[in-house]
């Protein structure tokens, strides 16, 4: 894995959007239901927002119906890590980019096989990059 991308707050405040940054850097979340990727249905890789860390593969992508893009597997050990997350009295798995550290979302047991994991990913905190294309795009619903 390439070197770990470390900037002050202020150069990721410059570098994203208010909503990008909230969720991101200060561990955020959107709410439900709302964000562009919840049902989009693109080929291709989800990269970081932030740094553009290829995170999860459209393949692995499914509908859960919690409300938030959902992923069994992310792309490779080196796309994302995890921590204990026990903010608001709950016990639960924050997903983070393995390059920069930017809160994804969280981790929860009870995904589909063959992992049977659910990433549980803010759509802020994505960029979607077809597979045709090299560049990240905006997500539109097809």
């Amino acid at each position: 894995m390439a070197e770990k991308i470390v900037k002050s707050k202020e150069e990721w405040r410059k570098q994203l959007t208010p909503e990008q940054f909230h969720i991101t850097r200060e561990k955020g979340t959107e709410p439900a239901f709302t964000g562009e990727y919840e049902h989009f249905k693109g080929d291709g890789t989800y990269r970081c927002v932030n740094c553009g860390n290829p995170l999860f593969d459209s393949d692995t992508k499914y509908e859960s119906g919690s409300g938030w893009p959902s992923f069994w597997a992310p792309i490779s050990e080196d796309a994302v890590e995890t921590a204990k997350d026990t903010s608001y009295g709950m016990l639960r798995t924050e997903v983070l980019c393995k390059k920069c550290a930017a809160h994804l979302g969280h981790l929860f047991e009870d995904g589909p096989r063959p992992t049977g994991m659910r990433f549980c990913i803010n759509s802020a905190a994505l960029q979607f990059a077809d597979e045709k294309d090299s560049e990240p795009e905006s997500g539109e619903e097809s």
